[in-house]
């Protein structure tokens, strides 16, 4: 309870807000995204995503529960917790959750502390899964990565709380960083429930 309280408090610092572009120009600055990430996994397509496991305990998130799910308090993603409880996950691995382009890795401080973004193209549509409070980032922007490839390590967003994997998975891969809590889903998934539904099937016995 204690984590899932001051993580409440702690991810909605959000960074300052910056004057937003006009309507014409974003839809422009998306389909220029668009385009480069079709071009980009065109290039490589062995990083196309085929399937998801877990980012803990891999593949199936073994000696982890969900403290905090999905729209549980407004909640936008899963906290990921070790089962013996408090820091006794601080530092375990973090694995990509499948094949992906790293947009994003770096601290950014606050409630989020390290952050890392990975944008995973899968059966035509892009999904976005996001990593929060890690104690170290061993990928860098630019990066491909494999699912079950360690891109960091659990953390607890400089001190602010007791170590935990913050996972967020979205279908809207431009968003702002965000909150971490909304009554508005708009935007994101279920991280398990995607996760159970588009497993590799060499896992599915």
């Amino acid at each position: 309870m204690y984590i899932c309280c001051f993580c409440f408090f702690a991810c909605q610092q959000t960074p300052k807000i910056q004057k937003q572009p006009s309507p014409q120009k974003e839809i422009q600055s998306k389909k220029e995204k668009f385009s480069f990430l079709d071009s980009l996994f065109t290039k490589n397509a062995t990083y196309k995503a085929t399937g998801f496991d877990f980012p803990v305990g891999k593949p199936n998130a073994k000696n982890y529960y969900n403290a905090q799910s999905f729209t549980e308090n407004n909640h936008l993603g899963d906290d990921w917790n070790g089962i013996s409880g408090g820091n006794t996950d601080l530092g375990d691995p973090i694995f990509a959750i499948g094949n992906g382009y790293v947009q994003f890795a770096e601290d950014i401080g606050g409630g989020w502390g390290k952050v890392i973004r990975i944008i995973h193209q899968y059966k035509g549509n892009y999904y976005e899964s996001l990593y929060a409070h890690c104690d170290t980032i061993s990928v860098k922007k630019g990066n491909f990565v494999s699912k079950g490839n360690q891109i960091g390590t659990i953390g607890n967003a400089n001190g602010m709380y007791y170590a935990h994997l913050h996972l967020e998975i979205r279908d809207q891969i431009f968003m702002d960083i965000g909150s971490g809590y909304s009554q508005s889903t708009n935007g994101y998934i279920d991280p398990t429930l995607f996760i159970k539904s588009n497993r590799n099937e060499s896992w599915q016995k």
